[in-house]
């Protein structure tokens, strides 16, 4: 099977001058038939080059054919001398051929970025010849797939890169500038300057008979009635809402669902707010976002005394707003919804006038090391995002999502409320995460394929599963904290699970990367690019470029797989913190992102944290870990029969001799605390941590604090160990 005439012709081409007047060494990422034609045709025809092919990891077949009648270095990098090879290598270019390399298909999942397995890295950096990176990308107008790996694409981008100088570790070189080149493509793309609003009304349309589900009472309403009620909502918004952005204070549900939409629909900047929130929290977000109204429910609100509701005219009530609409005008819009013309759809309700670089929604950091702070989600930031990550997961149309996680959190807004209509999957909501017995329960009734939690949530979930209980689930990710090994081995013992361990930022919007299906050798292809690494957040999404630099100095710039600090560059990455130029004055450098995480990346382009840099302590000189320490204790420390949450949490604290030292802080641990001290550190040094990695005390706790999204609550854990100790 051939590419046909049109795809032939759609290679956007980049890097001319990047093109070299002397033979050299080209490496892409992957190639096809139609950019290795106009590659071809840039080095100065056939006879100019010649094709480095690995006679295992072969071409496909419409490549192999394509490679018939040309110039062919042929090799095996399971028997071949890398002198020799490098020799031949060598040879070409004396003779006045530029040689280009050729990867085949190694067994890998969707979406990724290389199909240059680890293997090949390590091996052609072993031939020291500095190359000069390709860049290849194949790109749909679909938005389901605009970022795909398949044979079929409406078109390829072609990036000649610059050449790489002289030196080691040239693997690790080739991939960061393939994916910087991988985020400026995917950047152009005009795709991702069309309205939120315009996507949310042509897929509820489309896929109008897909249900969203509301836990809470097991109603459930197809998208076409959804999309109705929303736009009688977005109209009377408009009439009472005259500044840009709006408070919402509602659960994932039909209410909390609904009011996004139509803020949407309104063109009003939805700001989802924590309901946990302090009152001074609150009051912080109110003043930075500069909300006057405020949309919520009285039967929400009448379950929240303690928050620190706005008075009078500041409230919107979602459910009298909708009765004082009647039934009768809301019919009518669901038809609307339903059979209107899209031109006249678009066109009430200017779906266009916000898109691209505008705001879309804002959201506030959790809170869980400081202050909230207020973080601008543009269409173009969500949008980016629902691409890459549809680029790696699929499911059949219709599929339904848990839809657990709060809408304050940014995952709750991108994933679980705003993706699901748009792209046609089913949506089953629940107001909280941490009810495990009713979401169990959700998961098994509505067979629902995706599942995204916190480690800590996940096992409270499996303490009330029975072996089946997720047989539906194809993707059961967490994320927010590290899994731990023992919760992974639980609930692959118990209900055949592989949890999938993810990495999210807020400023991302939010996924970075996620573990996927497991993928690995086979007779007849022995290379793969793994798609599962525990230990691992897995790959990094396409589209988002990464480089790392020395912890303490941001002007040391350390090669992928060094651990160091992770910056970000992206459409998916945000602009900056709202009013925080004191901030992002010390988190953007030249378009990257400072993320305040450490970790590498190794040559699959998998992503291993090690940790938050605010979680390390140094202790007599030495930068120790706290997640490392936790995970070491909490896989060891018993857990009484029932235990759902975390047991343990480390904390930093001032020392005389040390500079800092490590406590314990502990909800197992009550009583004859000096011998569980004793064999923690005995346990610590047999997995083969320092000595003065061990905790100098343990702290005895009723609980280990948490946030509403399941993150530790850092500054409650500090608190709590400063008042055990008596410090200020």
């Amino acid at each position: 099977m051939g590419y046909n005439a049109s795809i032939m012709a759609k290679v956007h081409i980049t890097g001319l001058e990047n093109q070299q007047t002397a033979p050299s060494f080209y490496l892409p990422n992957r190639v096809d038939v139609a950019v290795l034609t106009e590659l071809e045709k840039i080095l100065g025809g056939s006879d100019s080059v010649t094709y480095m092919v690995e006679e295992v990891l072969a071409p496909e077949p419409t490549v192999a054919k394509f490679l018939k009648k040309r110039r062919i270095l042929s090799f095996n990098f399971r028997k071949a001398n890398v002198k020799v090879l490098r020799e031949r290598l060598l040879d070409e270019m004396t003779q006045g051929r530029d040689v280009v390399f050729v990867p085949g298909r190694p067994n890998s999942i969707m979406g990724c970025m290389s199909d240059v397995p680890m293997p090949f890295m390590m091996q052609l950096a072993a031939l020291h010849i500095s190359p000069v990176p390709v860049f290849v990308g194949h790109y749909r107008e679909n938005i389901l797939r605009a970022f795909t790996t398949d044979k079929t694409h409406d078109w390829a981008s072609l990036c000649i890169l610059p050449k790489l100088s002289p030196g080691p570790l040239t693997g690790e070189r080739v991939l960061e500038a393939w994916m910087e080149a991988s985020c400026t493509e995917f950047e152009r793309n005009p795709i991702l300057d069309v309205s939120l609003a315009r996507l949310l009304v042509e897929g509820m349309r489309r896929h109008g008979k897909t249900q969203l589900v509301d836990g809470l009472d097991d109603s459930s309403l197809p998208f076409y009635k959804v999309l109705g009620v929303a736009m009688a909502l977005a109209k009377e918004l408009k009439k009472i809402v005259q500044e840009p952005r709006l408070g919402v204070i509602l659960p994932p549900g039909k209410g909390g669902v609904i009011a996004n939409y139509a803020c949407l629909l309104a063109g009003i900047v939805p700001v989802n707010i924590n309901y946990t929130s302090s009152e001074p929290a609150f009051r912080s977000i109110v003043k930075q976002s500069g909300i006057k109204h405020f949309l919520t429910a009285r039967a929400f609100m009448s379950k929240l005394p303690q928050f620190p509701w706005p008075q009078g005219d500041a409230i919107i009530h979602l459910d009298k707003t909708l009765k004082g609409i009647g039934m009768a005008k809301i019919a009518g819009w669901v038809a609307f919804a339903r059979f209107a013309p899209m031109s006249i759809v678009s066109s009430t309700f200017n779906l266009d006038a916000r898109k691209g670089d505008d705001e879309a929604a804002l959201l506030f950091t959790s809170g869980s090391s400081g202050d909230p702070k207020g973080v601008a989600f543009t269409h173009r930031m969500v949008l980016a995002n629902m691409v890459q990550l549809l680029s790696k997961v699929t499911l059949p149309p219709g599929s339904p999502f848990l839809c657990s996680l709060p809408i304050f959190h940014s995952f709750g807004l991108t994933v679980s409320t705003l993706l699901p209509p748009i792209f046609g999957f089913g949506m089953v909501t629940y107001p909280s995460p941490l009810e495990a017995k009713r979401i169990n329960e959700l998961i098994e009734k509505y067979q629902c394929a995706l599942v995204v939690t916190t480690p800590t949530f996940a096992r409270g979930m499996l303490r009330r599963a029975k072996a089946d209980t997720y047989a539906s689930v194809k993707f059961f990710v967490v994320g927010a904290e590290k899994l731990q090994t023992v919760v992974a081995d639980e609930f692959k013992e118990k209900c055949n699970v592989t949890l999938l361990e993810g990495y999210g930022l807020t400023e991302t919007a939010p996924v970075c990367g996620v573990n996927l299906q497991k993928t690995g050798p086979t007779a007849e292809q022995p290379y793969f690019v793994p798609g599962y690494q525990f230990g691992s957040i897995g790959q990094i999404l396409p589209g988002l470029a990464v480089r790392i630099t020395d912890p303490d100095d941001d002007n040391v710039r350390l090669t992928l797989n060094e651990q160091g600090m992770i910056w970000f560059k992206g459409p998916n990455v945000f602009k900056g913190y709202i009013g925080r130029e004191d901030l992002n004055e010390g988190i953007f450098r030249d378009g990257w992102f400072k993320t305040g995480d450490l970790g590498k990346v190794d040559l699959n382009g998998i992503l291993t944290l090690g940790g938050r840099r605010s979680r390390f302590s140094k202790v007599a000189g030495e930068m120790v870990p706290h997640e490392v320490v936790e995970n070491a204790i909490e896989d060891f420390v018993p857990h009484p029969e029932g235990f759902a949450g975390r047991a343990v949490a480390v904390v930093g604290v001032p020392d005389p001799q040390k500079g800092e030292a490590l406590v314990l802080l502990s909800c197992v641990h009550h009583s004859h605390l000096v011998q569980a001290l004793d064999e923690i550190r005995t346990h610590m040094v047999e997995q083969g941590l320092p000595r003065l990695w061990c905790p100098r005390e343990i702290i005895p706790v009723e609980v280990i604090p948490a946030l509403p999204t399941g993150k530790m609550d850092l500054r409650g854990c500090q608190m709590l160990a400063n008042e055990a100790l008596g410090l200020q």
